[in-house]
């Protein structure tokens, strides 16, 4: 459900509701709604047209989905289990726990996240993201966003845009670009492909994108940290940001990146105050 106003003219397609405004599109579908911003944003003024501000008693499944177990670092610890996830006090918590059910389920680490995959995606505009970070060994939170369509191929030909991950007990994040362009080329430094910025620690910040159709300019706590500009001399695979992504918010443990678990330091919670888009 989508806490939005809309102030222009609605056009009705036969497929989808396409509601056209002086800065965006947004077209719905019975799962999927997307926002795409039609004009380049200049005068300064954000619209709220997305937003969750967890104050039900249950993840709102018209707006995300819990991410599934996959063969990767990141994923490979994701479950639905019920004690991975809570909705309470205004917040989402997403968990990693040791699992108490082998027999059930044979992984030792549970760990919960969730994405709006199939629900909400948007092309152009500013998404933020309060939460408070856990600190631990083998710790991985993340924020990040993928293509919802295939446009140019398969991964890494859509490129992945990581608003922040946060590694064991830093006191810095990540705000990281990933593409054919920088992983299969190694053009990782033409422009440089990541930044870090310093946190809050042991308490709740504000994780921020600015995406527009020629940089993503990346934030914290409203302060632009690092920003990755498109190239107009460079392998066109180095912007495939041009197109919806959708987002990603999961509390990821262990990995070759990360280090080892320390099982003494579960569990441990990501608490997510809210998420707001804007075009």
């Amino acid at each position: 459900m989508l806490h939005h106003k809309l102030t222009s003219c609605f056009v009705l397609a036969a497929a989808a509701v396409v509601f056209i405004s002086c800065q965006s599109q947004k077209q719905s579908t019975t799962k999927n709604t997307v926002f795409i911003q039609q004009k380049e944003h200049t005068d300064g003024k954000w619209k709220l047209v997305w937003q969750d501000e967890f104050n039900g008693s249950s993840i709102d499944t018209l707006k995300w989905t819990k991410i599934p177990e996959g063969k990767s670092d990141w994923n490979k610890h994701m479950s639905s289990d019920e004690k991975c996830y809570a909705v309470k006090d205004g917040l989402l918590f997403l968990n990693g726990i040791v699992n108490t059910d082998t027999a059930t389920d044979h992984r030792p680490y549970l760990t919960g996240g969730v994405y709006t995959k199939g629900r909400f995606s948007f092309q152009y505009g500013k998404i933020e993201i309060r939460a408070k970070l856990p600190t631990a060994q083998g710790a991985w939170p993340a924020m990040w966003m993928l293509s919802e369509q295939d446009k140019y191929g398969k991964y890494p030909r859509n490129g992945e845009i990581d608003i922040m991950e946060h590694l064991n007990f830093d006191n810095i994040i990540y705000q990281t670009v990933h593409s054919y362009y920088t992983i299969e080329l190694k053009q990782d430094n033409n422009p440089p492909h990541y930044g870090t910025a310093k946190m809050k620690e042991n308490d709740y910040n504000v994780f921020g994108l600015e995406w527009y159709s020629d940089k993503l300019v990346f934030t914290l706590n409203g302060v632009p940290t690092f920003t990755y500009p498109r190239k107009t001399d460079a392998d066109k695979s180095q912007w495939p940001f041009d197109q919806p992504f959708y987002v990603m918010i999961d509390m990821q443990l262990g990995g070759n990146w990360v280090g080892k678990i320390n099982p003494s330091h579960l569990p441990m919670s990501m608490m997510v105050d809210w998420v707001r888009v804007y075009q």
